[in-house]
């Protein structure tokens, strides 16, 4: 009597289990954000929380060729993780080996950004990739055909199904998971961030070179690109840099942020980039006129550029430029160089992971 009590009890406790374990379905797990000093307190998505299951979503479709026309070209096909996820190149090359109009602009410490793309097109991370996935010169892939692509993964549905609870995949959910990948691509560990933290110290022509970047009458770049008090390298706004000469809006080949709001006063502004791993992403400027370091601070010495809507940060010196002598120059760019983040270009957590 006793032992088949004992044994009927085993198998409902069995029977239980069984039930439980069927009805169970795994919490993605919350994503380890490192502690960030000398950052503004990044901002959450608490419509997009990411985990480190969403992330590796992500990650797996950044560098996914499926969501190109002929399925050859990926997003990681123009954001190199070598050079701070740009390109190395003056203008980006789509999937019809065609030149786009702008430049990659690098990808990191994007939480912090609250408009997305050289002219501020898109409002947020999420929304970003809608646009280069389905635009004829770069992926060229309607979103109705990048869908159904997704969904016909027995590999992709599981995995949506475990970040997102979803079984149909829609294009809301899919740059959803690459915004969550990018909102992991942190810069936070170059030379000088290790100085900030009282790791290491700047040589004596590095600190020059700090000094004069931040000395509002030198070069003054402080003003756009922060570095004293706020590490993130940008006041993240748009500027006119005096760039090109101009009378009026339509004096302007491209036309920035106007091309989006619709403003001449926008007329020849761009997103003001973070100076962070700027050794690693030339060319520089929105076209990528610039191929070096050198060529960009000659341009603001000597040759800015008179325009009825510049920067009015500029006006102090924009009859004259900065004038700074080379050894100047020379100190600058090697205070500029402490900023490339070794430990964040060769982080396997953000590498291919199909290689």
């Amino acid at each position: 009597m006793t032992r088949n009590r004992l044994y009927g009890g085993t198998v409902a406790s069995v029977l239980i289990a069984v039930l439980f374990l069927s009805n169970y379905k795994h919490e993605p797990t919350a994503y380890p954000w490192p502690k960030l000093l000398f950052f503004p307190d990044m901002p959450i998505d608490s419509n997009n929380l990411v985990t480190v299951e969403g992330a590796e979503l992500g990650r797996r479709l950044f560098y996914d060729p499926i969501l190109s026309a002929d399925s050859t070209f990926s997003c990681g096909s123009c954001h190199h993780q070598e050079y701070a996820f740009s390109d190395n190149a003056p203008l980006s090359l789509g999937i019809n080996a065609r030149n786009t109009t702008r430049n990659t602009m690098p990808l990191f410490n994007l939480a912090w950004y609250k408009a997305m793309f050289w002219d501020g097109r898109s409002e947020s991370i999420d929304k970003q990739a809608l646009i280069p996935v389905a635009h004829p010169d770069e992926m060229n892939l309607p979103w109705t055909e990048a869908e159904k692509r997704i969904n016909r993964s027995t590999f992709y549905r599981s995995q949506f199904q475990l970040v997102f609870g979803i079984d149909k995949i829609d294009s809301v959910h899919i740059t959803k998971a690459l915004a969550q990948f990018e909102r992991t691509l942190l810069s936070y560990n170059s030379k000088y961030d290790r100085v900030l933290r009282g790791e290491e110290v700047l040589t004596p022509q590095e600190f020059n070179g700090f000094v004069l970047a931040n000395d509002q009458s030198k070069g003054n770049c402080l003003q756009c690109h922060t570095t004293d008090a706020d590490a993130l390298g940008t006041t993240r706004k748009f500027s006119n840099n005096g760039l090109d000469a101009a009378q009026m809006a339509s004096d302007y080949i491209d036309q920035g942020l106007a091309a989006f709001t619709g403003r001449d006063e926008h007329a020849g502004l761009f997103k003001i980039p973070s100076i962070r791993n700027v050794g690693l992403t030339a060319p520089y400027m929105h076209d990528g006129r610039f191929e070096t370091l050198e060529e960009v601070l000659d341009f603001y010495s000597d040759n800015l550029q008179h325009s009825y809507n510049r920067d009015s940060k500029l006006a102090p010196k924009i009859s004259t430029g900065y004038r700074l002598n080379a050894q100047e120059k020379e100190d600058i760019i090697a205070f500029l160089h402490t900023l490339s983040d070794t430990v964040f270009t060769n982080n396997k957590a953000f590498s291919n992971p199909w290689k």
